[in-house]
């Protein structure tokens, strides 16, 4: 029998994202999640804010922060793969939490 671990997952949207394009991005990372399988408990915008060292030439980033909890990898994986590829986060950091 699989163990449920929590996560926590923040990612990095670009700044200059259009209000609606940004709730449709955070939208369809969520259910990423959630259509492999993991439950969340939290998804929430924790303000634009400026990096500490620029990227993609952006200065500042919209930070996104998720905890969720999952009985297998699949969707943390699938969330993995699919931010690597899309241009409108500039980074993401999945952190798995002790039990």
């Amino acid at each position: 029998m699989s163990q449920t671990a929590k996560y926590e997952i923040l990612y990095i949207i670009r700044p200059n994202i259009e209000e609606t394009e940004k709730a449709a991005l955070i939208e369809r990372f969520d259910t990423i999640l959630t259509d492999n399988g993991a439950e969340i408990t939290e998804s929430k915008d924790w303000s634009k804010r400026r990096l500490a060292y620029e990227i993609k030439k952006f200065q500042e980033g919209i930070y996104h922060i998720v905890k969720l909890t999952a009985t297998d990898a699949a969707a943390i994986n699938e969330f993995d793969r699919l931010s690597k590829i899309n241009d409108n986060i500039l980074r993401h950091m999945i952190i798995r939490l002790e039990a």
